[in-house]
């Protein structure tokens, strides 16, 4: 099952690095990835796959907004499904 995490915020050192410690310790392939800074503000698009992830989606989407809390970004996850349907033309 794959889906798409955004991660938005001010940049700084190690946003990179800890969302994906956090996708590999939970088994979360990344699939595909984005990143620019615009204005000053980081901006990541992920597309990641949790078939052979070790939590449910629900637990997941839980965990990364509590991660982006601590590194004071906001992170969200949604079903790619779902992401299609809302940016379809």
């Amino acid at each position: 099952m794959n889906a798409i995490i955004t991660v938005v915020g001010n940049d700084k050192v190690g946003i990179i690095a800890k969302v994906s410690a956090f996708l590999a310790e939970r088994g979360i392939n990344i699939e595909d990835i984005s990143q620019t800074i615009l204005s000053g503000n980081f901006v990541m698009m992920m597309m990641v796959n949790l078939s052979s992830s070790s939590k449910a989606l629900e637990e997941v989407k839980k965990e990364l907004a509590d991660l982006g809390d601590t590194l004071n970004v906001s992170i969200s996850l949604m079903h790619e499904k779902v992401f299609s349907a809302m940016h379809r033309v």
